[in-house]
């Protein structure tokens, strides 16, 4: 089971109170994993172990998704209030300017976080805003599709479909470039997440108006995106480069949205070559 902290945090309304699930296994620099939106920090598996080898990894639930609590009745699920969450986070476990890679609305909120200077270095893996309206929309859209569907399928047709490399397809082939190799008991997993994330409307609500448009000169950035992308297409990782012109831009041959799944060794390396420079 996922270790859990309650912290307070700072708010225009004052300080409130969250929980937050966590996974952290290894040693060596900090390193925080920020999953997409809709997941939970269990996306991050697939690469976990290796990563824990040279750093201390802590991948974290996100407010409102997987096991964590949600943000206050009071609180938005914007930038300005996710990501002090974040660091509020890192200052109760006793870490100091971590690393961060992210995924999808983690990408965003690890590039928000270098931003602020609250990290030393990061990573984003097909981070969100950099879309135009159209793709911003065919994005959103397509989300609220992959919601839908989990919340009208009942649990038994969801255990029966992924048995099968076809049925993990249909469940998962929006996210994953290669959705049969994800466990049965994985894809489970995450339809449910997805199923019963409580932030899921806010974020996108959050998102509607967010796009990325200042630079990070100050830290090492990396931006990764993958060929096989369904979600964000990978021309935003031309304009994210274009944003952020020292950043190093990497492909991710064969890979989807969230490429962890698809290439662990490729994203592993990846991560550890952008935060080895922070």
């Amino acid at each position: 089971m996922p270790a859990r902290i309650t912290f307070e945090f700072e708010t225009p309304q004052g300080r409130r109170a969250t929980s937050l699930a966590y996974e952290r296994r290894g040693a060596g620099e900090p390193l925080l994993l920020l999953h997409g939106i809709g997941h939970h920090w269990q996306a991050w598996e697939p690469v976990l172990d290796v990563l824990a080898t040279e750093r201390d990894v802590i991948a974290v639930d996100l407010p409102g998704f997987g096991a964590s609590d949600g943000l206050p009745p009071d609180c938005a699920y914007d930038l300005t209030t996710v990501t002090p969450v974040l660091a509020a986070f890192c200052a109760a476990l006793g870490v100091e300017r971590p690393h961060v890679a992210g995924n999808s609305l983690g990408g965003l909120l690890a590039l928000q976080l270098g931003r602020e200077k609250a990290v030393r270095s990061v990573t984003a893996l097909s981070p969100a805003g950099f879309w135009t309206e159209s793709e911003r929309r065919y994005a959103f859209g397509t989300l609220r599709a992959l919601r839908g569907a989990a919340l009208s399928m009942p649990r038994p047709l969801i255990d029966r479909l992924s048995r099968t490399p076809a049925g993990r397809t249909a469940l998962t082939s929006t996210i994953y470039a290669r959705p049969g190799r994800r466990s049965p008991e994985a894809v489970v997993a995450e339809t449910l997440a997805l199923r019963e994330a409580t932030g899921f409307h806010q974020t996108l609500a959050a998102g509607r108006t967010v796009l990325f448009g200042e630079d990070i000169p100050s830290l090492p950035v990396t931006i990764a995106w993958g060929t096989r992308d369904r979600l964000l297409l990978r021309r935003q990782g031309v304009r994210a480069k274009r944003t952020l012109p020292g950043a190093r831009l990497v492909r991710l041959p064969g890979c989807g949205h969230v490429p962890m799944n698809d290439d662990p060794a490729l994203v592993a390396r990846v991560i550890l070559d952008g935060s080895a420079t922070g």
